[in-house]
């Protein structure tokens, strides 16, 4: 395959596959096929295994030739990622990509592994990767209490910033608002 829209349209098609057979769920901006958001499990042995976080995903016009921009919208605690902007430290995607890998290898290898095997020795999160090197046990505690805090399915919605203010509310977000009007006393 020459073309690398080629490619981008046939990766696309590969991921969406996997994606349907799966627990993966993306969602495209701007009915583009350069720009999605994937949500995406912890695995199951590791302390992030009850976290999922939504990815942003980024191909260039180059790619498959040019690695894709990965991020994670919620927060995770992980030596190699950083905390504010999800940015993430990872050697095959930022230096030794190849077109021989692809967004499947993304999400059911690169990612996995990178949860399973943090590197501390060349940080992102210099807390985490100094809290793991310390105190492992205490470390794994900080993981599950941010899967806790940030990385639960209804923490994958919208980005703030991306939710319309004329968007209809849901029940429960309209009863949420009553509650905290409720709660507040009159000027």
């Amino acid at each position: 395959m020459s073309s690398p829209s080629k490619r981008r349209e046939m990766d696309l098609m590969k991921l969406s596959i996997l994606l349907m057979m799966s627990d993966y769920k993306v969602e495209l901006i701007n009915d583009g096929m350069q720009e999605f958001y994937v949500h995406f499990n912890g695995p199951i042995e590791s302390p992030y295994h009850e976290g999922v976080w939504r990815i942003r995903v980024e191909l260039p016009d180059a790619y498959p030739y040019k690695s894709p921009s990965i991020g994670f919208v919620n927060k995770i605690y992980h030596p190699n990622v950083d905390e504010m902007s999800g940015s993430v430290c990872l050697d095959v995607i930022n230096q030794t990509w190849s077109p021989m890998f692809d967004l499947v290898n993304v999400f059911e290898v690169f990612l996995p592994q990178l949860l399973l095997y943090p590197n501390p020795s060349d940080p992102l999160n210099g807390e985490a990767a100094a809290l793991m090197m310390r105190d492992k046990l205490a470390y794994e505690q900080r993981v599950k209490e941010y899967c806790e805090k940030y990385a639960k399915p209804e923490d994958i919605g919208a980005a703030p910033e991306e939710k319309s203010s004329d968007e209809e509310l849901s029940e429960d977000e309209y009863e949420s608002l009553d509650d905290e009007m409720a709660g507040q006393a009159d000027p």
